[in-house]
């Protein structure tokens, strides 16, 4: 779609039709209009440093609870059958924070493929913050074992959370991408590719839908746009876009004489075989050269590896080696226990998740679940406390 390749086209291809891609023409209209909310909501998240102070308390309730097999073990049972054991109550609400959390940060996770704009990480990042600051305050108060205390954890968090919140650039993006997201989906039904229950990734060339179904299914899209003078202000981008590749979106029959006879074909629409080919040669390259496990080397690494950079100075060299002629040499004087102590302070420096606290946070409802479970078990315990 770049002027650049639509003028060489025209020129070189005379008189031959061209088309364009309807999920490429979908991507390019979705970065239009929902990019710059996108990029502030990033900004503003990154100015309050939510993701930081989340993690930290994290690493503080992972010490606080130590995060024990049997209260893991209850809060899971609890969170599917509403009941708890009474051994447990007094650490629940921490554990329950430290699950919530991470609940959060599996926001970006649920992916179906298809990259920005069709999935908004940052946005739903933002939505996850609204719903567990709402649960936090919803079950604020109610103490599973009559002590305020063991609801410390739902204070900070909620206090945590209410400043990011406060954010009046951070709240208005966001209400303006979800607004412009619902006329977004719109357009991906009408076009009936890369649809908001679709799961093929980059990999979807769309329903095999007659091309001009899909014409008039835009059509009654665009009308939509245009039948309300504050909508058709919004979408003027979206409006335009449409209107400048509509032929090459939707095509005419073509009449063809050939050596057989005359016959008519009504081009359909074009698809993205040869991008998927070279994306896949991509893949078993890096499979090959090992690329794609880099990220996890990184990770694994001490933090002063990368010093290993400073043996380039002559000088920095002469203090490592230390009178040895080689680092060979060096390392030889280095004792194997010494290793094994830092490797081993290396690896308590990294979270470790439980599998069981791994398998609750993929729960798109869990705080909704958290919140019947406390409500459940803080009904009942006010009733123990009725007077009689």
């Amino acid at each position: 779609m770049g002027v650049g390749i639509l003028a060489a086209v025209k020129e070189v291809f005379t008189g031959i039709p061209d088309f364009i891609c309807h999920f490429h023409f979908l991507r390019d209209v979705g970065k239009d209009l929902l990019l710059k909310d996108d990029q502030t909501i990033m900004r503003r998240l990154r100015a309050h440093n939510v993701r930081g102070l989340l993690k930290r308390k994290a690493r503080y309730l992972e010490k606080k609870t130590h995060l024990d097999f049997n209260v893991i073990a209850d809060l899971t049972a609890g969170i599917e059958n509403g009941e708890l054991k009474s051994d447990f109550l007094g650490s629940i609400p921490a554990l329950a924070t430290y699950a919530l959390i991470h609940w959060l940060f599996e926001a970006p996770h649920p992916s179906k493929g298809y990259g920005f704009p069709f999935e908004r990480p940052h946005l739903v990042f933002y939505q996850r913050l609204k719903k567990v600051h709402t649960l936090l305050t919803n079950i604020n108060d109610i103490y599973l074992r009559d002590k305020p205390k063991d609801n410390r954890s739902f204070i900070q968090v909620r206090k945590l959370l209410e400043e990011v919140l406060g954010d009046k650039e951070l709240k208005a993006s966001a209400a303006s991408m979800e607004g412009k997201i619902k006329v977004f989906d719109m357009l991906r039904e009408a076009l009936d590719i890369a649809k908001p229950d679709g799961k093929d990734g980059l990999n979807d060339d769309g329903k095999e839908t007659d091309i001009k179904t899909i014409e008039q299914k835009t059509v009654a899209f665009k009308e939509f746009l245009m039948g309300d003078e504050e909508r058709k202000k919004i979408y003027k981008k979206m409006i335009q876009q449409m209107d400048k590749f509509w032929e090459k979106l939707f095509s005419d029959p073509i009449e063809i004489d050939s050596p057989t006879g005359h016959f008519t074909i009504q081009p359909q629409r074009t698809n993205n075989i040869l991008e998927r080919f070279f994306r896949g040669e991509k893949r078993r390259g890096r499979k090959k050269s090992g690329t794609a496990s880099l990220n996890r080397a990184l990770k694994a690494i001490l933090a002063d590896t990368p010093l290993i950079r400073n043996l380039e100075n002559e000088e920095y060299r002469g203090i490592i080696l230390s009178g040895c002629s080689t680092l060979a040499e060096r390392f030889s004087q280095i004792e194997g226990k010494t290793v094994r102590e830092e490797l081993k302070r290396s690896e308590e420096k990294q979270e470790k998740i439980p599998m069981e606290i791994k398998r609750m946070i993929k729960q798109s409802n869990l705080p909704d679940k958290i919140s019947k479970l406390f409500f459940k078990i803080g009904n009942k315990s006010a009733n123990c406390h009725l007077p009689t």
